[in-house]
């Protein structure tokens, strides 16, 4: 009776040690099978924005969170289930549609570095967000135009900062929209905009000679504000496919004139509050978008 015990554990174990390679090789099987390309996901979170990066190497990005803790379950969906890593978050600015959810990513995950613009705000959500990412240890970078991250060297992808023009850490603002970081990312052929909440002010004032503001992506401003997207930028940046992140709201977003702007344009529009999550997958030369 004893040696049947013994002999039953010690199955268990060689059966437990089994399943662990077997887990273990379905991982490496998921990763293998992995297209080599680059994934952006625009989330559907509501009124607010989000958005997920992640290149052929593997390294993943999140610009803003949105205004709960939505992005959670997003995240979910694009990573698997023992990634607990994010290796950079950008935060375009402090205004809770943006950054309320990243509280809740900060808890949860590893993140190595954080992006931001250093602004200061009299809120308690922004006292909140400066204390987590002090607690989480990420190596933290104030955004200025000029600045290159390059997500992967082989094959080429990098993110250029556009805007905001100088360092503002430190500096005070009642309104952060016009502080938003203005962020370009090139994968070969293929370039995507992201505007955070910048109005036409801004706008203007990103063209000018010599930049290239040319994007097969624009993430449509502050959820199509009639405040954002003037014909001298939209031509400037001539996109052949305009991603507005909204949800249910009291601000008219998107404004029509935003959107018949856009229809002249000839540019194609899809809405998180009518498509749901939007994929764009790229191989650097084509676009390939999903929608659920």
């Amino acid at each position: 009776m004893r040696l049947f015990r013994k002999t039953k554990k010690l199955i268990l174990i060689i059966l437990g040690i089994l399943v662990c390679f077997n887990i273990i090789a379905w991982i490496a099987v998921y990763n293998l099978s992995r297209p080599q390309a680059l994934e952006v996901v625009f989330f559907d979170i509501g009124q607010g924005d989000s958005i997920f990066i992640e290149v052929p190497n593997g390294n993943q990005i999140l610009i803003d969170g949105g205004p709960d803790s939505t992005v959670l379950e997003k995240l979910a969906d694009e990573m698997p289930f023992y990634d607990r890593s994010i290796d950079l978050i950008i935060l375009t600015h402090p205004e809770h549609d943006h950054f309320r959810g990243l509280f809740e990513i900060l808890k949860r995950y590893d993140v190595d570095y954080i992006l931001w613009t250093g602004i200061v705000r009299d809120t308690n959500e922004w006292k909140e967000w400066v204390r987590l990412i002090e607690e989480e240890g990420a190596d933290i970078k104030i955004a200025e135009k000029g600045q290159r991250i390059i997500l992967s060297e082989n094959p080429f992808i990098f993110i250029d900062i556009l805007h905001p023009f100088e360092n503002l850490a430190g500096q005070k603002f009642k309104r952060a929209n016009e502080t938003s970081i203005v962020s370009h990312l090139f994968f070969d052929n293929v370039s995507f905009l992201f505007t955070g909440d910048i109005t036409k002010k801004i706008e203007l004032k990103l063209i000018e000679p010599g930049e290239d503001l040319n994007s097969e992506v624009l993430k449509v401003a502050h959820h199509g504000s009639k405040t954002s997207s003037g014909q001298e930028f939209l031509k400037a940046v001539g996109p052949e496919l305009a991603v507005i992140q909204v949800g249910e709201n009291n601000y008219g977003h998107p404004h029509p004139e935003v959107l018949a702007r856009l229809e002249e344009f000839g540019i194609e529009v899809l809405r998180t509050d009518k498509d749901g999550n939007i994929k764009i997958v790229s191989d650097g030369d084509n676009l390939i978008i999903d929608v659920d």
